[in-house]
C-alpha cells in the first residue's frame, strides 16, 4: 500500500487538531525535520514496534501451544495439528492487504490502538481452551483463525510509519519496524515455554495470560504517544497499476521462497521437532534460535543487496536454500537430530537474509522500469509514480509471501499425515526453490533480457 502526501507550505511546524491529527507534516523539508519531525517520527516508531512485535507474538503462539496441547488432556491427531497452525497463517495473510489501507483511512494512532487491543480476543479465547478438557476441537481452531489477527498488524504497522519518515531515512526505520515484529515469533518460542513451566506440571492457560498486560500496554501506549497525518491518501491508481504489472507477481513468487518459507518454519519447526524424531521434544525449547537468527539476518540482506545487487543475493539465497532443503533431506533419512537442527536454523538464517534482499530489489525494479523512456519533468513524475507503485507491491508481496506459510505448513501436514515422513514436502520446497532461482536469473540477472514495459532491468543494478 502506497500513499500521496499532499504537499504542504515548507518550514511550518506540525499543526495538530483533536484526536493527535498531524494537519502538517513535511519530513522532507530539513528544517521542519530536525527541529520536530524528527522526535515525533521516532516517539511513533518505538510505539509502533512494540505493538507490531504483540502481534507477531499472538499470530504465532499456537506453534507453541500445540506442542503440550497431549500433555493437558488434548488428544489431536497429526492432521488436527497442523491445521491449528494453518489457519492463524491464512487468516494473517488475508488480513494484510485491508490492514494496509486502514491506516490512510482511521489514522496511525486509532487503527494502532484497535489493532493491538484485538489481541486479547486469542489471548482469552486460548485461556478458557485450554483451561477447560471439555473444548471441543472446533473452539481450538476458531481460537487460532483469532490468532491470525496479529498477522495483519505487520502491514498497517509497516504502512503507517512508512508516512512518518523521509526518504533518506525510511529504509532503516521500516528495517527497525520490520525487524522488531518479526522478533515476536522469537520471543514467543523463548518465553511461553518458560511461563507455562511455573508451579507444578503444564500451566498451558499461562500461555495466554502472560501477553494480557503487556496488549493493554500497548495500546495504552499508541493512543497516549502515537499521531496520526491527515494527508496522507490512499492511491488506488498505483496499487491498481501494481496489480497488473509482472513484476509485482514474479516479486511476490519470490517472496513467498523467502518470507513464506520463514513464517512457515516459524509456525512449523517446534512441532516438526517432536513429531519428526522421538525423544526430541525437549529439544522444543530451543527453536526460538531459528526465528531469532532468522529475524537478524532481515537487515543483512538489504545490506547485501546494497552491495552486491539484490539480486544476486537473492539469487545466491535460493541456492543455498536448496542445498539445505537436500540436507534436511539427509537427516531424516539417517534420522540426524542435530544434523537436522542445525541444517533448519541454516535455512531460518538464508530466508532472513532473502527477506531483505528481496524487499530491497522491489523499489530499484520499478525504477529501472522508467529507464530513459521519459526526460526532464515527465522523468521526474515517472519515477515518482514508480517509487508509489513498488509501495503498493511491498503490500502485495508481503500478504501473499505470508500466505506461503500457509502451503509450507500444507505440505508438511500432508507429507506426515499420508507419508509418515517429511521428505515430500521437503522435496516440494526443493522444487519451490529450483523455480525461484530460474526466476531470478532470467528476470533480474540474464543480461540479454528483454520483457515488455521494462527493458531496462537488465542493465539495472537490481
Amino acid at each position: 500500500m502506497t500513499a500521496v502526501l499532499e504537499a504542504p507550505e515548507r518550514g511550518r511546524e506540525p499543526a495538530r487538531r483533536k484526536g493527535r491529527w498531524l494537519d502538517h507534516w513535511d519530513p522532507e523539508d530539513p528544517r521542519f525535520w530536525e527541529s520536530t519531525g524528527k522526535r515525533i517520527a521516532r516517539r511513533n516508531l518505538v510505539c509502533s514496534i512494540f505493538a507490531e512485535n504483540l502481534g507477531f507474538s499472538v499470530w504465532v503462539l499456537m506453534s507453541i501451544v500445540v506442542v503440550h496441547l497431549g500433555s493437558v488432556g488434548f488428544d489431536f491427531g497429526v492432521g488436527q495439528i497442523f491445521w491449528l497452525l494453518i489457519v492463524p497463517n491464512l487468516v494473517g495473510a488475508a488480513l494484510r492487504i485491508p490492514y494496509t489501507f486502514a491506516i490512510p483511512v482511521f489514522g496511525g494512532r486509532g487503527f494502532t490502538t484497535f489493532s493491538a487491543s484485538m489481541l486479547l480476543i486469542p489471548c482469552v479465547m486460548l485461556a478458557y481452551a485450554v483451561s477447560n478438557p471439555d473444548t471441543p476441537y472446533w473452539f481450538f481452531l476458531l481460537t487460532a483463525a483469532a490468532m491470525g489477527l496479529g498477522g495483519g498488524n505487520f502491514s498497517s504497522s509497516m504502512a503507517n510509519i512508512s508516512f512518518f519518515f523521509p526518504e533518506r531515512e525510511k529504509g532503516l526505520a521500516l528495517g527497525l519496524n520490520a525487524a522488531g515484529g518479526n522478533l515476536g515469533v522469537a520471543v514467543t518460542q523463548l518465553t511461553v515455554p518458560v511461563a507455562i513451566s511455573l508451579g507444578t506440571g503444564i500451566n498451558l492457560a499461562y500461555a495466554a495470560l502472560m501477553w494480557l498486560p503487556l496488549i493493554v500496554l500497548a495500546a495504552t501506549c499508541a493512543w497516549f504517544f502515537m499521531d496520526s497525518i491527515s494527508s496522507a491518501r490512499p492511491d488506488g491508481v498505483s496499487y491498481r497499476l501494481a496489480m497488473a504489472n509482472r513484476q509485482t507477481w514474479v516479486m511476490s513468487l519470490l517472496y513467498i521462497g523467502t518470507f513464506g518459507s520463514f513464517i512457515g518454519f516459524s509456525f512449523a519447526f517446534p512441532s516438526l521437532i517432536g513429531i519428526a524424531f522421538d525423544g526430541a521434544g525437549g529439544f522444543v525449547g530451543v527453536a526460538f534460535l531459528g526465528a531469532l537468527i532468522g529475524t537478524l539476518a532481515r537487515p543483512v540482506g538489504g545490506w547485501l543487496g546494497d552491495r552486491l545487487g539484490g539480486g544476486r543475493v537473492t539469487l545466491a539465497v535460493f541456492a543455498g536454500m536448496a542445498l539445505g532443503t537436500v540436507t534436511v533431506v539427509l537427516s531424516v533419512a539417517t534420522d540426524s537430530f542435530p544434523l537436522f537442527f542445525a541444517t533448519f536454523v541454516v535455512l531460518f538464517v538464508l530466508a532472513g537474509i532473502g527477506n531483505g534482499s528481496t524487499y530491497r530489489m522491489i523499489p530499484r525494479i520499478f525504477v529501472a522500469q522508467v529507464g530513459d523512456t521519459a526526460r526532464g519533468g515527465d522523468r521526474d513524475a515517472a519515477l515518482a509514480a514508480a517509487k508509489r507503485q513498488a509501495g503498493a507491491v511491498v503490500g502485495v508481496a508481503g500478504a501473499v509471501g505470508a500466505f506461503g506459510g500457509v502451503l509450507v505448513n500444507l505440505a508438511f501436514s500432508a507429507s506426515l499425515d499420508r507419508a509418515g515422513t517429511l521428505t515430500p514436502a521437503l522435496l516440494s520446497l526443493l522444487a519451490l526453490y529450483a523455480v525461484c532461482i530460474a526466476l531470478t536469473w532470467w528476470y533480474y540477472l540474464r543480461r540479454r533480457f528483454a520483457v515488455d514495459r521494462a527493458p531496462n532491468l537488465a542493465h539495472a543494478d537490481i
